[in-house]
């Protein structure tokens, strides 16, 4: 009967190189103490006997395991149909293709999973986290803070505390969105917010609202529905607003997916887009331009920000980061046909 050969071990590295097995360790842990003749010797060395390092051994020589979390904290549904969410995922695993770290995704949908993520974090299983979709009264950012775990939030902390971030312009975009609606000679604008426990929720709100006063429009509370980033979400508080405001002229929606269902509950109440009520969304995802008309829509500047969260948390773990480091990317207009 056959058996399989052994895999080389780090001595006979070292036997085949000439060096002693501590320079073969330092070699593979990529320790500056090493000669580069030594170095060549040892990877010639690896290379030919196809010696393929012990991971979980030289995590605990460096108390590294290479792998970054991502979580996000919502429903799996969500996570998984909108196309934010799926464009950071994307954009994260791009920025890590050449390196050797992984990623691995959670979801924590309340407490109790937080809680799980928080110790699975503790734990050492990962090298730190980026943090997405964070609600007002989610626990995980102090749980992994007492803990000492690397973070990044992706959005900026509802609370103002001391933690790193990165963010888009969401006031400032949604200032642009608004002027553009107000530059089309609309004066009766409402807004579809997003969550309002969510940061991104209440700087697009603030934005609208930023816009408003200096035109010198009075914000007004009817033409204010709060939705929740999702397509339904946006038909039904579209409808509210038509019910509440039918004399509306134009709509700032706080996402392409809630501009989707705006307007297809804008067209069952036979309004015309743009002529009778002008849309504008944020995000440019892809629906955007799949809508009937296509959308104008502030672009969120990920290929900014995925690079960013991973640069400010590999900057943790190697212990060079400044205290609770944070950048904003900017937005910017992206017109078509529906304002």
């Amino acid at each position: 009967m056959s058996t399989r050969p052994a895999s080389p071990t780090l001595d006979e590295v070292a036997v085949l190189a000439g060096v002693s097995r501590a320079t073969v360790s330092r070699v593979i842990n990529d320790s500056p103490r090493v000669s580069p003749e030594a170095r060549e010797a040892v990877q010639a060395a690896v290379a030919e006997l196809r010696y393929v390092p012990n991971r979980m051994a030289r995590s605990l020589v460096t108390r590294r395991t290479d792998t970054i979390a991502l979580v996000l904290n919502e429903p799996n549904t969500q996570v998984f149909s909108d196309p934010f969410f799926a464009s950071i995922v994307r954009g994260l695993s791009a920025t890590l293709a050449d390196t050797d770290l992984n990623l691995v995704l959670l979801t924590a949908r309340d407490e109790r999973e937080q809680e799980k993520v928080g110790r699975y974090a503790r734990q050492g299983h990962v090298d730190g986290v980026i943090l997405m979709s964070l609600h007002s009264q989610d626990p995980l950012p102090d749980i992994l803070a007492v803990a000492g775990v690397p973070l990044v939030l992706c959005g900026r902390p509802f609370d103002g505390r001391e933690v790193a971030y990165v963010d888009a312009d969401n006031s400032g975009g949604a200032v642009v969105a608004t002027e553009h609606l107000l530059g089309t000679g609309r004066r009766r604008i409402a807004t579809v917010t997003g969550p309002l426990d969510m940061i991104a929720g209440v700087d697009r709100y603030a934005g609208w609202r930023q816009a408003l006063t200096a035109a010198g429009v009075e914000p007004d509370p009817a033409l204010v529905a709060e939705g929740d980033f999702t397509e339904a979400g946006g038909r039904r508080a579209m409808e509210e607003l038509l019910a509440r405001a039918p004399d509306l002229d134009g709509v700032f929606v706080a996402s392409d997916p809630m501009a989707a269902g705006a307007l297809r509950a804008l067209r069952a109440a036979g309004r015309r887009v743009p002529e009778d009520v002008a849309v504008v969304g944020f995000d440019d995802a892809a629906v955007a331009e799949t809508t009937d008309p296509p959308l104008t829509t502030v672009a969120q500047p990920l290929a900014d920000m995925t690079p960013l969260l991973t640069e400010l948390l590999m900057r943790q773990i190697d212990g060079v980061a400044g205290p609770a480091e944070s950048r904003i990317c900017q937005t910017h207009l992206v017109r078509r046909a529906s304002a």
